[in-house]
Formats: structure tokens, C-alpha cells, sequence
């Protein structure tokens, strides 16, 4: 009982904080394509947002412009922040110091500033470096596991390409 005070008491002094992570296990099961889909989405998002033509003041005909434009904003923003988060995992549980490329600390600035700048603002140009960027971070973290790379086409309507393992 006595126990159960202290806990209770140390819990309501330091109360938890919730962590969120790939694997806790650790699992071993690192990809980068969730990064390279989520840029790939920031660039989709830029193109809707970019054609998107403000309507006339009729109600229902602007209310559809103003939600699909929110929705796209939001969309885009979430996917950069996850690029951000996908990356993250990677670089903290996988790379290790013998397997590290020296120019990863570029990359992950790069894609950091990058993903945020694509966030702050309707930015194509910003959304393309971010494909870049992470297209680079995945040919660095797929060298590290000795696997030959290729660029293949994202298929997609946003165009654009991955770096995949090349077998």
C-alpha cells in the first residue's frame, strides 16, 4: 500500500510523457520509403494547390475551393513533418557510427530545413529539393546496407522519381 503512494505521488510530480518510435524492439526493419511517398505527397499537394483556380462568389462554389484548399494545406504540411519523423528514425536507430556517410549531417539539415520550408509556404521549388533530399538520405541508407541503388519513376501523378534497390 505505501508502494502504491509513492508511485502514485512520484506519478502526479513527474507525470509520464508519451514516446512515440518506430520500434521500441528494436525491430531492425528500416525503410526510407514512407519518407520518399510523403515528399512525394508534399509535391502533390504543391501542384493541387498551384492549379487550383478561386472561384467566383457564388457560396457552394467557394466553400469547395476554401475546404479543398485547407485540405491540401493540411495535407501538406503533415507529410513534411513526417518526412521529418521518417528520417529521423532512421538517422537516430540505424546509422551508426561505422556506417554513417560523412556528408549526413548535410542531408539531414537539408531535409529538415526543407521539410519545414515546405511547410511555411505554398513553395514547389521546396517540394522538389525535399524529393531530392530524401531520395538522397534513402541512396545513403541503402549503401550503408551494401544494396546498389537505381532512380526509378514514382508512377504517380505527381511525377517524379524514388531511389529504390536497384535488384
Amino acid at each position: 500500500m505505501v508502494a502504491r503512494t509513492l508511485f502514485a505521488l512520484a506519478n502526479r510530480i513527474l507525470p509520464h510523457k508519451d514516446a512515440h518510435a518506430h520500434c521500441d524492439v528494436p525491430c531492425g526493419i528500416y525503410d526510407p520509403h514512407y519518407a520518399q511517398i510523403a515528399a512525394l505527397t508534399v509535391v502533390r499537394m504543391n501542384q493541387l494547390i498551384a492549379a487550383a483556380e478561386a472561384p467566383a462568389m457564388e457560396k457552394a462554389a467557394r466553400d469547395k475551393y476554401m475546404h479543398d484548399l485547407a485540405r491540401w494545406t493540411a495535407t501538406k504540411d503533415h507529410h513534411a513533418e513526417l518526412v521529418k519523423h521518417e528520417v529521423r528514425i532512421i538517422r537516430g536507430d540505424f546509422f551508426k557510427p561505422d556506417n554513417t556517410p560523412e556528408n549526413m549531417p548535410q542531408i539531414m539539415e537539408g531535409i529538415m530545413k526543407t521539410a519545414s520550408k515546405a511547410r511555411q509556404n505554398i513553395d514547389a521549388e521546396a517540394a522538389s529539393q525535399l524529393l531530392d533530399l530524401v531520395n538522397q538520405f534513402a541512396e545513403a541508407f541503402w549503401k550503408a546496407k551494401g544494396v546498389e541503388t537505381k532512380k526509378v519513376s514514382s508512377n504517380q501523378a505527381a511525377g517524379g522519381e524514388f531511389v529504390v534497390p536497384a535488384s
